[in-house]
């Protein structure tokens, strides 16, 4: 599949001359070196694109999912971020990415919603290249190491309460300044240090544009008769066990929806 759609991208690339995407650029590559002397082949971009759809589709679905079952356990929550959403955007206009930075309620819920939920809860694998010392435990080299995030998420003595969701830990003055870009080893969804997630900024957007719009747009609620089920299934990500229903209700004016 990866291979059709690389050769497909090949011979309509006069159709974008001008204006490259990101294929163009990297399939250009494999004609010239890079500046590191670098020539690309067929099996790197192909990798590139397997990347971009394994770490950037399931992931941030997976973490938009959680954050409604939370808020479906937890309707105070789900009104008050909306309260917040109406007192700034008001309900004549769709929510846009600009407003994200004034509604600190939504950006703490995405962010308690990654330390609760995380994504990749073991991270990725990680190759101790040479003998270390860490905190007292000798590594040898060629080890594989996994970071349990999730661990961490709900270690009661790096959060109170941790097994409660709780946004308002995010609101306080500290809580704040905790960001998931690797600095804060407390919430390091996306790791840390060198080798992080290289699209750690765009998946805290898309997950605060995505559960933004979706809380603006729309009242949710359980269906009748069914019971909210929270618990995880295994994988590399961490789905829902069962996926979560609910039903929508616009509320919205009419015409925000055009």
């Amino acid at each position: 599949m990866l291979t059709r759609m690389v050769r497909e991208h090949e011979m309509s690339a006069a159709e974008r001359e001008g204006s490259p995407d990101l294929l163009d650029i990297a399939t250009s590559y494999m004609h010239e070196e890079t500046r590191d002397g670098v020539r690309l082949t067929h099996v790197n971009i192909k990798g590139l694109l397997l990347n971009l759809l394994a770490a950037g589709t399931d992931t941030t679905s997976t973490t938009i999912e959680w954050a409604v079952a939370e808020l479906l356990q937890n309707p105070s929550i789900l009104k008050r971020v909306q309260a917040e959403m109406d007192s700034v955007i008001g309900r004549d206009r769709r929510f846009e990415e600009s407003d994200i930075s004034n509604l600190p309620y939504l950006r703490a819920i995405c962010k308690e919603t990654f330390r609760k939920h995380p994504s990749t809860p073991l991270s990725l694998p990680r190759l101790c290249t040479q003998d270390c010392q860490a905190d007292s435990y000798f590594i040898p080299k060629n080890s594989r190491l996994l970071l349990n995030i999730w661990a961490i998420g709900r270690d009661p003595d790096m959060w109170e309460n941790p097994l409660e969701f709780n946004p308002d830990r995010f609101m306080t003055p500290k809580g704040a300044t905790i960001e998931p870009n690797g600095n804060h080893f407390e919430l390091i969804t996306f790791g840390a240090g060198r080798r992080m997630c290289a699209g750690d900024r765009m998946g805290v957007l898309m997950v605060e544009f995505a559960l933004g719009t979706l809380l603006h747009c729309f009242d949710l609620e359980l269906p009748k008769g069914v019971e909210l089920n929270m618990d995880e299934a295994f994988g590399l990500a961490l789905p829902k066990a069962v996926p979560v229903s609910a039903v929508l209700k616009p509320r919205l004016a009419a015409h925000a929806y055009l």
